[in-house]
């Protein structure tokens, strides 16, 4: 994988977190505590994963950048 394609992996995650966000902000003004819950477990998930590619693209810039 290219470091152009985990750049664009992230963004789409990165699309997903905003999305899964405004449903928290949503749930909070619902009240929905439990669903709330699982919006929170999913953005941390999320997060992860984005850091995985950031990672990655940043490894695999280092290596191509390497005489």
């Amino acid at each position: 994988m290219s470091a152009e394609d985990s750049l664009s992996r992230a963004e789409e995650l990165l699309a997903r977190l905003e999305r899964a966000r405004a449903e928290l902000e949503r749930l909070s003004q619902a009240d929905d505590a439990e669903k709330a819950l699982d919006v929170l477990a999913e953005l941390s998930e999320l997060s992860k994963a984005i850091e995985e590619e950031l990672q990655n693209a940043k490894r695999v810039a280092e290596t191509d950048a390497e005489p």
